[in-house]
């Protein structure tokens, strides 16, 4: 066992002796070493049940013949974080969780890990890891939130932001957008819809990561306390079976994980979150690949942001099984291994579909004859871009740019009431780096919904978006703005073209006279750590990862 070097031979007394004064005896030390890496936070809802579904972890991992050794991380949450400075280090935190449990499980030398996870960054960083590490585990989704409830009416965190636009509109009082605060979310457990935390637990199924239907399951279901004690049995024999994570992730994998995230027009952040994946398992898998796969896949998850349904809603009618079921007889999606040791499509094989249910649809019946992403290119996104298609018709738009160096700005001119139909908002300065952490604009997006102009503008930015944006928006435009990207060079007026069939993000404008006179804006930050992810940080369209910074990149 890898905790060996630590635990045994007379000149590791020392480690043992402190092993000895936590409690652990001549057994636990001789048995699996198992990290349980707990984002637990009670700043939050998505995290705050993790502390106690550890334990049943714990039991479980005991009950296999392992000892568990719990370290707690951090989290970031998107929810609360969302349109303040707070929230440039949401991504960052995908990173800082990564490292963590590198460090905690390098450093203790142990034999596995279980990575507990809730809100949206901490479930790629939990895969992350694992790729890096190639070491045996799994990652446990603490699950959904159940929806609130207004006025009879099921609703989520979307709604809430969308209120704000809608009060700013003045459509409907600030009592009634307070009793919509404070109707929407019931308890513990990640935001309901197919925002990013569903959308990547989905995809850590998938991948072999996760075992099947567990993270289907809502957080206060009472069905989840066993199923992830199941799973920390599950995470000893892996160790006594030397499966590791990368036997998991491959080129197959990654692609079945990019094409459910296409077919529940999941969120474009799952775009940043599998090519960081991929980078750290080795797999040469790029961002047009998003593109290929979204237009042969038609959308047959009726979720929201774009649809009727929330994540409950999909475990009831026969969540991951049924997802997978549909796509494998389309021949969409490939066998792969998991970490329960049999195969993707052996996992899905028995599918308990709920009688009537509509939330994942037959594909005579597709909601939209092609997925969620698009990834677009030209002399506004050199390196790529992603649009998110889900929940709007149109494929192009070409409108006069109205500029914002920040979502602040841009976010005033749309509470100001100073957008208009047929606008192309751009916000820039909001990448990775020039951010940095890249923000998602869904402050942006969702008063604009609530304002009924979503259907009526497009909006472009080197920032992402939250799984529970919708409208023509366009994210990840690379280079950003503060690597010399011409999104910087746009002007007020010139005109902009969105076009998805053609895969083109471009302008008329003559961006070439302009370069000469273009400026850098100072770093935000001259020190700590959102100062050294800006530095070390790549390209949206490599990932946006710092492990693996891109040393031939001449912009930095």
């Amino acid at each position: 066992m890898q905790s060996d070097q630590m635990k045994k031979g007379p000149e590791r007394a020392g480690a043992r002796c402190m092993l000895r004064a936590t409690g652990m005896g001549d057994k636990e030390m001789a048995q699996p070493l198992i990290a349980v890496i707990n984002t637990w936070s009670d700043v939050t809802p998505c995290n705050i049940h993790l502390r106690d579904l550890a334990e049943h972890v714990k039991e479980g991992i005991r009950e296999a013949g392992g000892t568990p050794v719990e370290f707690g991380s951090i989290v970031v949450t998107d929810g609360i974080a969302m349109g303040t400075e707070g929230m440039k280090c949401s991504l960052m935190s995908r990173e800082v969780v990564t490292d963590s449990v590198e460090l905690a499980t390098r450093g203790h030398c142990l034999d596995g890990v279980v990575v507990m996870v809730g809100c949206d960054k901490t479930i790629p960083a939990g895969a992350m890891a694992l790729a890096r590490l190639d070491i045996p585990g799994l990652v446990i989704y603490g699950g959904s939130i159940m929806p609130g409830k207004h006025k009879g009416i099921p609703i989520t965190i979307q709604d809430v932001y969308q209120a704000v636009g809608a009060h700013a509109a003045g459509t409907i009082s600030e009592s009634e957008l307070i009793a919509i605060e404070k109707d929407a979310l019931p308890g513990p457990g990640a935001c309901g819809g197919q925002f990013t935390a569903n959308t990547m637990a989905l995809a850590m199924t998938v991948l072999g990561l996760s075992p099947m239907g567990l993270n289907d399951i809502p957080a206060v279901h009472p069905g989840k306390p066993d199923a992830v004690r199941k799973a920390g049995r599950r995470a000893v024999e892996l160790v006594n079976e030397g499966i590791s994570a990368r036997g998991m992730i491959s080129l197959d994998s990654l692609r079945n994980a990019a094409t459910v995230t296409t077919a529940t027009a999941g969120s474009t952040n799952a775009v940043l979150h599998l090519l960081a994946i991929a980078r750290e398992a080795g797999v040469a898998f790029d961002i047009d690949e998003f593109d290929a796969i979204s237009r042969k896949t038609p959308i047959i998850g009726d979720l929201k942001p774009a649809g009727r349904y929330m994540a409950p809603d999909m475990f009831e009618a026969g969540g991951t099984p049924l997802v997978i079921d549909r796509l494998r007889r389309a021949g969409l999606v490939t066998d792969t291994p998991t970490v329960s040791g049999r195969s993707l499509f052996e996992e899905s094989e028995h599918v308990d579909e709920k009688p009537g249910q509509d939330v994942i649809v037959d594909f005579d019946k597709a909601l939209a004859a092609r997925g969620g992403f698009g990834v677009l290119y030209g002399n506004l996104a050199p390196e790529g871009c992603v649009a998110k298609l889900a929940g709007h018709g149109e494929f192009s738009f070409t409108g006069p740019a109205r500029v914002f160096d920040c979502e602040e700005d841009a976010f005033e001119a749309v509470q100001a009431r100073q957008i208009q139909a047929g606008d192309v908002i751009v916000i820039r300065n909001e990448g990775p780096a020039g951010g940095p952490g890249m923000r998602e604009m869904l402050a942006v997006t969702a008063a604009l919904a609530g304002q009924k102009l979503d259907d009526e503008v497009a909006l472009i930015t080197d920032g992402r978006f939250s799984g529970a944006s919708f409208g023509f928006v366009v994210g990840h435009v690379s280079p950003e703005a503060a690597r010399r990207g011409p999104i910087g060079l746009l002007r007020e007026g010139d005109s902009v073209t969105i076009d998805v069939d053609r895969r083109v993000l471009e302008t008329d404008a003559d961006l070439d006279s302009r370069r000469d006179s273009w400026q850098a804006r100072p770093p935000a930050y001259a020190s700590g750590a959102l100062a050294k992810y800006a530095k070390l940080v790549s390209s949206a369209s490599q990932g946006a990862v710092t492990a693996f910074p891109d040393l031939n990149d001449d912009s930095k």
